[in-house]
């Protein structure tokens, strides 16, 4: 799915609940899969056996194809699949890098950046592990689709 497909499925479910929904911004994305942990992945900084679908992880889907959802482990917020499966699109457009000050509010990062490419997030069953890892970020074009991009929704609430 691309990153275009992806917001238009974020409109279609804002129409049909009437809730904010929207893509994670990048921080919102690490801060879910981190989990209020430091390590390299939420349960430790090694990939250990069967924690996550990536090549290789020691899963039955290992370099194959996405796992049902649910797969693995929930993180400490509940969290399932933060790790593996599919790359996840993000709000954010493409830096090269940090330098420029990113939004300390955790907001989406658009200004100054190239928004034909978006960050994606997690890694996918098709990567070896260092790409798996909380801090990892990648970039795609908003219009590219493959079996190894998905996304995931979050919805702003009020106090």
């Amino acid at each position: 799915m691309s990153w275009a497909e992806a917001k238009q499925y974020v409109d279609w479910i804002v129409k049909l609940t009437g809730k904010p929904y929207r893509l994670l911004t990048e921080a919102e994305w690490e801060y879910a899969a981190r989990a209020g942990t430091t390590t390299v992945y939420f349960w430790g900084d090694e990939i250990g056996d069967g924690n996550a679908n990536c090549n290789p992880c020691g899963s039955q889907w290992d370099g194959k194809r996405t796992a049902p959802v649910g797969s693995f482990a929930a993180n400490a917020f509940g969290l399932h699949d933060m790790h593996g499966n599919v790359w996840e699109w993000v709000e954010d457009c493409w830096h090269d890098s940090y330098a420029g000050n990113p939004p300390a509010d955790g907001s989406a990062w658009t200004a100054g950046g190239n928004c034909n490419i978006r960050v994606v997030r997690g890694g996918s069953w098709l990567n070896d592990p260092d790409f798996l890892r909380s801090a990892i970020r990648d970039r795609s074009t908003s219009v590219a689709r493959g079996n190894a991009l998905g996304f995931r929704v979050g919805r702003t609430l009020t106090p």
